[in-house]
């Protein structure tokens, strides 16, 4: 038993010092990627399985990236093509992947609860990489690791999720991450997009944008999810965007110390303009960088990994 036990479902049953566990592991795997040879041997002869049921780019190749970089043999499996279609069940499937002697599942599914289900009907490590509206743990770490790489700390750091929080497993990962390392949390958006009784988790509801960008010292930038939306969450587009959009004009009037993050891909122009993407204000590069080292410490740790990796033999 590892320092995070068989699987990595979620964020709200880690302790607070697991996440630290994971995060103090990304620093030295962040070397790793700055190498000419970008690559350890420390996952050699695992074979780990990526297997999204949803698109996915930023996530499967952040991912794939991770496991390369630690030596395992990877197999990417998607819903097209696959036995899926044909009405294979989710358990049938992995138990098949399984009986090949595979080691790890990478899971995203539209399903909230899906990885939670797999996890305990295989004896493989399972990492959920997004299920439904539940949770998104490997982006809320990388997020919580590129707060504390430029502030220092997260505990006593005001952090504002802006946007589609409904829908968003994102914002469910960062809250339980950020609130037990002890920062503050607010949300800020129209209301048919806060969930009701948020508030009970233990967060602030701002309902201009406005006051939120004045409190934070972070501000974690959701996208509207179109493809979970029916119609009537906000009028249009382009008001969301004069209402509730992440302005230049908006942070000019904001500390020059506050960070803009966002989890991607980000809809350009609706909750934030290509100025502030790319602005000063901005550390969503950094977040990318980071996804990598946090799954590589994620794999590492659930497969048994301890602090001693280095001296496992390195490949340069």
């Amino acid at each position: 038993m590892t320092g995070l036990g068989k699987d990595l479902i979620g964020l709200e049953h880690l302790s607070a010092d697991q996440v630290r566990l994971i995060l103090d592991m990304a620093e030295p795997f962040k070397e790793v990627s700055e190498r000419q040879i970008k690559k350890v041997p420390a996952l050699r002869g695992k074979t780990i399985v990526n297997l999204f049921f949803e698109a996915s780019t930023r996530t499967r190749i952040s991912f794939e990236f991770a496991e390369k970089r630690l030596s395992a043999d990877t197999v990417n499996v998607s819903t097209v093509g696959s036995s899926v279609l044909k009405g294979e069940t989710l358990v049938d499937t992995a138990r098949n992947l399984e009986a090949m002697r595979i080691d790890m599942v990478v899971i995203r599914h539209p399903s909230s609860g899906a990885a939670g289900f797999l996890a305990q009907r295989i004896r493989s490590n399972v990492i959920n990489a997004g299920d439904g509206k539940h949770e998104h743990p490997t982006q809320a770490l990388l997020d919580l690791l590129t707060l504390r790489d430029r502030f220092g700390r997260i505990e006593g750091l005001k952090v504002a999720i802006c946007g589609d929080v409904l829908h968003s497993r994102v914002a469910r990962s960062n809250i339980w991450g950020l609130l037990k390392l002890g920062a503050e949390v607010a949300v800020s958006g129209p209301a048919t997009l806060i969930p009701r009784g948020i508030e009970q988790l233990g967060v602030t509801v701002f309902p201009r944008i406005e006051d939120a960008i004045a409190w934070a010292d972070a501000l974690n930038v959701l996208r509207l999810q179109l493809e979970r939306m029916e119609s009537g969450y906000v009028p249009s587009l382009r008001e969301y965007n004069r209402v509730f959009g992440i302005t230049r004009e908006r942070l000019s009037r904001a500390s020059p110390e506050l960070v803009v993050l966002h989890p991607g891909p980000m809809n350009r122009g609706v909750e934030i303009d290509s100025d502030v993407a790319d602005g000063p204000h901005s550390v969503i590069l950094p977040q990318v960088t980071n996804g990598v080292a946090v799954r590589m410490a994620v794999l590492y740790l659930l497969a048994g990994g301890g602090p001693d990796w280095r001296a496992a033999g390195e490949e340069r």
